[in-house]
């Protein structure tokens, strides 16, 4: 069973930053795709940010230019580094991988960005 965990969550002011780490238990090469999702109170889940195994990276508009997904092979982790959070960007975000194991969830991290 291929087990993601979430951290680097919190609370932010309005244009801080934040850096999410995702550490993955089998190696973060393993994976043919990994995403960033984000839900808040209310709404549906939604794709934010996608890196694939030849490391093409697609975002969502809402975050283009503020957020930036990567891989770190040696510390076997998926990042997301946000940067100009806004009030809108607060969420539970998830870190979700396809790989040969099939589809794996973390459990969240809680980002809180205040007006």
């Amino acid at each position: 069973q291929v087990q993601l965990v979430e951290s680097g969550g919190g609370l932010v002011q309005a244009g801080g930053s934040l850096n999410l780490s995702c550490a993955a238990s089998v190696s973060i090469s393993s994976f043919y795709v990994l995403n960033w999702y984000r839900q808040a109170p209310g709404k549906q889940r939604e794709l934010v940010a996608h890196i694939n195994s030849g490391g093409y990276t697609n975002y969502a508009d809402s975050v283009k230019g503020r957020f930036t997904i990567s891989r770190d092979a040696v510390k076997n982790t998926l990042c997301l580094q946000m940067n100009s959070l806004k009030p809108e960007d607060t969420a539970v975000y998830y870190c979700n991988g396809l790989s040969g194991s099939g589809g794996s969830w973390g459990l969240g991290t809680q980002v809180t960005v205040s007006s």
